[in-house]
């Protein structure tokens, strides 16, 4: 009787790590589907860049609304910006899970590393993340997985751990050597990605979901654009080059407004919110004050183009 071939959805960020363990569990056999998750804060272009030139099969989900109601509220709190990596990541595996149970996969694998990071990636949050996601014991991470508890997948036979790793810590020089050992033909340099890592967007974000009850995808994009002012519950957006200039005209809804200076080269300035007089002056008065023509000059004599 021949043996049945292992499925298995791998959480593919397409950084190192992930393609690693894909090309880990390849080796074995074992038919392999990336899965890459899509939220306001991250997209799958890392992604699809890694697995078309690694000639991986991959699958982009998007959970951006799901994904940002735990932004909002982690019951685990936040790294050093509006991070909350343990809750994000359980939620990709429990998203991952259910397609599993679905499409009938055998298990679920990741590309952490034990010890890699030290809030997300120690021992007690790998446990937590196996036992709360409703995985344990088809939750895989097959780059540390002989410094784990053996896992069912493996006791099974579908995964001979014999084959897994034992990479620990911050180190990358065993996934630089796995590197040529697997043929990874690419992959990107390590970093970026989550914007809720960075600090000032980090800042941003707060300020949007404490004064925005209901965010839409067209917020959250806004905070990636121009320059912020907050008057009351409105916002004020200088685009700081022509590239955001045209970005804020393609972001524009229909309640917006849109200020531009008419005689002289300078920003677009979009406007969200309740637009008084006294809010459209300030609006007329930022975008003269950041053009290198008119930023010395008396705002209110100036013409301006409202759309």
């Amino acid at each position: 009787m021949t043996k049945k071939k292992a499925r298995a959805l791998v959480l593919f960020s397409g950084g190192l790590d992930s393609t690693l363990a894909v090309k880990v569990l390849e080796k074995q056999n074992i038919e392999v589907v990336a899965l890459s998750f899509v939220s306001y804060f991250f997209d799958d272009t890392k992604a699809k860049i890694s697995a078309e030139k690694n000639n991986l099969n991959l699958r982009s989900v998007n959970f951006a609304d799901m994904h940002c109601e735990v932004v909002k509220n982690p019951k685990r709190g936040y790294g050093k910006a509006m991070n909350p990596c343990i809750d994000c990541h359980l939620l990709m595996i429990r998203e991952a899970g259910k397609i599993m149970r679905e499409e009938g996969f055998d298990f679920v694998a990741t590309g952490e590393i034990l010890g890699q990071r030290p809030m997300s990636q120690n021992l007690n949050a790998l446990n937590l993340i196996a036992k709360e996601s409703g995985l344990e014991g088809r939750l895989l991470r097959p780059l540390s997985a002989k410094l784990l508890e053996e896992t069912e997948v493996e006791k099974q036979g579908l995964v001979d751990r014999e084959q897994l790793l034992d990479i620990s810590g911050r180190s990358r020089q065993r996934q630089f050597e796995l590197v040529k050992e697997l043929n990874v033909e690419y992959y990107p340099s390590p970093g970026g990605g989550c914007m809720l890592t960075e600090i000032e967007f980090g800042k941003k974000l707060k300020k949007l979901l404490q004064t925005i009850k209901k965010p839409t995808a067209s917020d959250f994009a806004l905070l990636q654009v121009g320059r912020i002012f907050w008057a009351g519950d409105t916002r004020i957006l200088v685009g700081r080059n022509s590239e955001e200039n045209e970005k804020l005209k393609k972001i524009k809804e229909e309640n917006d407004v849109l200020v531009e200076l008419q005689d002289f080269m300078g920003p677009i300035t979009l406007v969200r919110g309740i637009v008084t007089d006294e809010i459209l002056a300030e609006a007329k008065k930022i975008t003269a004050s950041y053009s290198k023509h008119t930023k010395e000059m008396d705002y209110k004599k100036l013409n301006f183009k409202i759309i």
